[in-house]
């Protein structure tokens, strides 16, 4: 067990068991991760998939039931919260209702014994930086939820945590005020340098904000990477259906080599595509293709594949065009809309769509 250079926490094979006997539930199975210093790093995934047990052992909440939590370096596996250099904003704010927006930003200056005139400064420094200066002196049960949620944030930075967590912090807000605060929160990250530690089911969220992404299930981590490659490039099912939206096609495998393979797809097409990892071996295997990168033609010779029309749904900036290939799979394309677009398809028609060899990404499993 040693510290890596640069590391703000590693997460060496970690595991987090709940009860004993028959009825023991293992939250987090043998989890190994390192997050690296001034990063915005997210832990994603569905509930009950063990992340905010991975931040709860991190701020201490919690202790694991093997493995080790480097804090830079430090073993802190055995540390209670107060001796860890780490805050932690919760879903529930929990302001002092009946204390002003400055003094709920000074209290956790004063428990720690700071002098008066540090408080002071420190507590001006973060209404500025949460631009919350004209109401430094309006109690926190008279201000709207997105600033309760700046106060919280406020008050988290205060002390200058060598890392900050945040347990879905935007959830109990409206879907207009989140985006805002979800910009907020990278500029905040990105002022102060300190390394956040993001969790949330929102794959919005997690690509709008984060440096990297941990896709986790059932207590363990699939994929991890920045927002762009987890999206273009998800490495098995489960992370490219539950981040956005996915067309699942069966294909067969050959001719691998230097981590690329040629795919036969369904209806006939063979394409080279990148390979997940080094492991895979000839035969049947899953692949997925965004919906957005595949396009549709009448012109049936240039097309990929054939493809009846079952259905089309406009969003607004989008459509969705529902359909089924000649070979028989569903497929969805999506399509983005111009100010003046006509619906190109209807339900019923006979369409073209035309899928790019590299939109073709192979899956694990």
């Amino acid at each position: 067990m040693s510290g890596q250079a640069n590391a703000a926490v590693q997460i060496e094979n970690v595991s987090k068991v709940f009860g004993k006997g028959p009825g023991a539930v293992t939250a987090l199975d043998h989890v190994s991760i390192t997050i690296e210093q001034n990063e915005f790093f997210t832990l994603l995934g569905p509930s009950g998939c063990g992340k905010t047990t991975l931040l709860r052992l991190i701020a201490g909440f919690e202790h694991p039931t093997d493995g080790h939590i480097l804090l830079e370096g430090a073993d802190i596996s055995a540390l209670p919260p107060f001796k860890r250099p780490v805050n932690t904003v919760f879903q529930n704010y929990a302001l002092f209702p009946h204390l002003t927006v400055s003094q709920n930003i000074a209290f956790g200056l004063q428990m720690l014994k700071r002098p008066k005139a540090e408080v002071a400064s420190t507590v001006t420094e973060m209404l500025q930086l949460v631009q919350m200066e004209e109401l430094a002196d309006r109690r926190t049960s008279q201000i709207s939820g997105g600033q309760q949620q700046r106060v919280a944030l406020a008050r988290a930075l205060a002390p200058r945590p060598r890392l900050l967590l945040l347990d879905e912090p935007l959830s109990a807000l409206d879907y207009k005020l989140r985006k805002e605060m979800q910009i907020e929160l990278k500029r905040l990250q990105s002022e102060t340098g300190i390394t956040f530690i993001f969790v949330t089911h929102d794959q919005e969220e997690a690509l709008t904000m984060s440096d990297r992404i941990a896709v986790m299930n059932e207590g363990n981590i699939l994929q991890v990477g920045a927002p762009r490659n987890i999206y273009n490039h998800p490495a098995e099912r489960f992370v490219a259906n539950f981040i956005g939206e996915s067309n699942f096609l069966m294909a067969e495998l050959k001719n691998i080599e230097a981590g690329t393979g040629t795919v036969g797809m369904p209806w006939g097409g063979q394409y080279s595509a990148s390979l997940p990892d080094d492991n895979m071996t000839p035969g049947q295997v899953s692949v997925a293709v965004r919906p957005e990168h595949a396009h549709l033609t009448s012109d049936q010779a240039a097309a990929t594949v054939s493809a009846i029309v079952d259905n089309v749904v406009y969003f607004g900036t989008d459509t969705h065009y529902h359909m089924t290939l000649a070979s028989g799979e569903p497929f969805m394309v999506r399509s983005q809309n111009t100010r003046d677009d006509a619906e190109a398809f209807g339900a019923g028609d006979t369409a073209g769509v035309v899928i790019d060899g590299n939109a073709i990404q192979v899956l694990r499993d």
